[in-house]
């Protein structure tokens, strides 16, 4: 690296001189190459094309809906109905801010593969997410007698066996699971959907897994976080993307409010005020029970200590439930179920509300140490209220002379509840390895290359990788440019084998 005399040093620490665009683009160019041609193989091999039109299949469709879809919801409905009556396997990306409706599209999905004589399967990351799947498309599919099972590790071993035999055995229609799912005894007899609800925390390999357990089964991917377009084009280029942009009528906006400690007395009357109007109110803290050392005891409230004292001294008249993640299954869903009920009118919880649980009644919720809560999880937990027709109200209680980076995540949630501008700035407080744990952008083989920061650049190489393998005229220039890559720039994106 011998840059000219005359080169400006702002342009090379910005990575913006001609050289290092040039190394820039090489690198997006051969990273979205690779996913080209890995969407082309998928696209090569033969899938299962699913029967749309009959009645049957229609009425099957009209008879889940307990809601008439929003704009959104129809056409992305449409779009993943195209690729399922394609010949070949369809890899979908469906992405929507919380509480739009992205569930019920998944279950009108598996709702065609179903009448098709196909199974479904859908894996979620957590068990209480797993359970609320499950209670929910028993509910939908009720009326249409599918045979819905759930299959997770906190069974009875007998209980178990049962259900991976009717899996086997096809009679297991849409089997909802954990990582379960993955074990080597789960099989299906004719799996035809797989429905990841991903939320980041499953890798490529574990939804290949699950795919695995089929022949061809198409596949659709959820986030329950919005992504924001650069990573979205990174880190899912080969999937296709369907975005469900608009929220279903009725939900009224969440006024979402920051209060300091000091302020508890008159956030405590406010939840006491909502109550008398027979509302619901959820309580949230960020760690179960409090730590051994004398310090973190006296900063740091836990869910355990708050449930007694909110029990016995604040609300000595309402009824109050604990939920948390280290109790057993059961235990949860019967605290879950009463809340949902509205036979408790609080519930005092960690961040295991945080994705899937619905209460419309539910109209407050109270964050106590906001600051200890990243952006993301901050809008998931938000998401559980203004799911009625009431207006709701968020309470972030937090010190107010916070370090800059929490203060600008508790002021982009006052400002805003658009997930896709909150996935945005949260992608920029934390850059792209930290949003998504471990699939760091270093792990991409990304060497010079930042997706955040060279957007324009990835539009373009993106742009001209998915040209050149779409040209059937650029063939010998393909040929040519694997012909002379370097041995490990084919390593390292497998473009050898996908090429």
């Amino acid at each position: 690296h011998f840059p000219t005399a005359d080169a400006l040093l702002e342009r090379l620490n910005q990575f913006s001189s001609p050289a290092h665009r040039r190394l820039i683009f090489e690198e997006l160019f051969l990273y979205q190459l690779s996913l080209a041609l890995r969407k082309k193989e998928v696209e090569r091999h033969p899938g299962i094309s699913f029967r749309l039109r009959e009645p049957r299949v229609r009425e099957a469709l009209k008879r889940i809906l307990p809601f008439k879809p929003t704009g959104a919801q129809k056409r992305v409905l449409a779009e993943i109905a195209a690729d399922l009556e394609k010949p070949t396997s369809m890899h979908r990306l469906l992405q929507g801010d919380v509480g739009s409706g992205k569930t019920i599209v998944a279950l009108e999905a598996a709702t065609i593969v179903i009448e098709n004589g196909y199974q479904a399967a859908l894996m979620a990351p957590t068990e209480i997410l797993a359970v609320q799947h499950f209670l929910s498309a028993r509910r939908i599919f009720a009326a249409s007698g599918y045979d819905v099972e759930l299959l997770i590790s906190g069974l009875k071993a007998q209980e178990k066996q049962g259900i991976l035999e009717r899996m086997r055995a096809g009679e297991a229609q849409f089997v909802v699971g954990t990582h379960a799912l993955l074990e080597e005894p789960a099989g299906f007899a004719r799996l035809g959907l797989v429905i990841v609800d991903e939320q980041h925390r499953f890798g490529v390999m574990q939804r290949k897994r699950l795919m695995e357990k089929g022949v061809a089964p198409d596949v659709l991917v959820m986030t329950a976080t919005p992504i924001p377009r650069t990573l979205a084009l990174t880190l899912y280029g080969d999937l296709d993307v369907s975005v469900i942009d608009q929220m279903p009528p009725g939900r009224t906006p969440i006024e979402t409010r920051w209060s300091a400690p000091e302020h508890l007395p008159g956030v405590w009357d406010f939840v006491a005020r909502e109550l008398k109007k027979c509302r619901q109110v959820y309580v949230v803290y960020p760690v179960i029970e409090q730590s051994k050392s004398n310090e973190a005891q006296l900063s740091l409230k836990s869910a355990i200590v708050e449930f007694e004292r909110l029990q016995k001294s604040v609300f000595p008249r309402m009824r109050v439930g604990l939920l948390h993640g280290r109790m057993k299954s059961e235990e949860k869903e019967r605290v879950m179920e009463a809340f949902r009920r509205g036979d408790l009118q609080i519930l005092v919880s960690t961040t295991v509300i945080e994705v899937g649980v619905d209460v419309p009644n539910a109209t407050v919720m109270v964050i106590e140490h906001a600051e200890r809560f990243g952006l993301s999880q901050l809008h998931q937990l938000r998401g559980r209220i203004g799911r009625g027709g009431e207006k709701s109200t968020c309470l972030l209680i937090a010190p107010k002379n916070l370090p800059d980076d929490a203060r600008e995540r508790l002021e982009t949630m006052v400002a805003t509840s658009d997930g896709f501008a909150i996935a945005e700035a949260d992608l920029r407080l934390r850059g792209p390895g930290e949003f998504f744990g471990t699939r760091q952008h270093g792990s991409l083989g990304f060497h010079i290359a930042n997706p955040l920061r060279d957007r324009e650049l990835l539009e373009l190489a993106r742009h001209e990788a998915f040209s050149l393998l779409e040209n059937p005229e650029e063939e010998e220039e393909r040929l040519h440019l694997f012909q002379t890559l370097d041995p490990e720039w084919q390593r390292r994106y497998q473009l050898a084998s996908v090429g």
